[in-house]
């Protein structure tokens, strides 16, 4: 069955999903990239938005005014997730957003700060930016775009959005710290089995 979180997304509606799980998201969903971060944790500025119960994106956003002067969404791809991991719990912990979505894994302060505060964080797939950006029904406003394009506060209503792969649930455990043990389980045996078949290159 297809898991679907519809803003504002409550803490019951995180109990079953696990790591490794994939959901879509309707409703609410904001960009929000390091200097977002950086301002409301270590400057204090109070965000423009409410983000409890809601969604953010770490993504740099393309955005474009159609011949109404109304922002469209041309394409919207994730940012590295862990360049927010230093900020990520406190973050969590200030807003009350329940679902951080970006680009690969991230770390122990996120992990902890999505147990404590029971929020997730998954991955949206990378190359899919105007996939993405199909999905987001309306643009209804931007904040700090003193910010610029990528770091500004752009707030959309989505529409299935996804497909997103859950890589830390509410109970803390972590999709990418998970394979990486199996990986490196695997690895002496798969590293020996090749050498031993390209040994006779010099």
């Amino acid at each position: 069955m297809k898991k679907v979180l519809t803003t504002p997304i409550k803490n019951e509606d995180l109990e079953n999903i696990t790591a490794g799980d994939v959901v879509y998201l309707d409703g609410y969903l904001i960009t929000c990239r390091d200097v977002a971060h950086r301002r409301l944790i270590e400057y204090g500025r109070k965000l423009p938005v409410d983000l409890k119960g809601l969604a953010i994106f770490h993504a740099g956003p393309i955005v474009a005014k159609d011949e109404n002067s109304k922002w469209q969404m041309v394409s919207i791809g994730p940012t590295t997730s862990m360049r927010m991991e230093k900020f990520e719990k406190e973050f969590i912990a200030e807003t009350g957003v329940k679902l951080i979505i970006g680009k690969g894994g991230m770390g122990p302060k996120t992990e902890e700060g999505c147990k404590t505060y029971k929020a997730l964080h998954a991955v949206f797939p990378g190359g899919c930016a105007v996939l993405a950006a199909t999905e987001v029904e309306e643009i209804e406003k931007v904040e700090w775009e003193d910010l610029g394009m990528p770091e500004a506060l752009w707030v959309s209503r989505v529409k299935n959005f996804g497909p997103l792969i859950v890589s830390i649930d509410t109970k803390g455990n972590n999709l990418f710290e998970k394979n990486k043990v199996t990986f490196n389980e695997r690895k002496e045996t798969t590293v020996k089995d090749i050498c031993e078949k390209v040994k006779f290159i010099k």
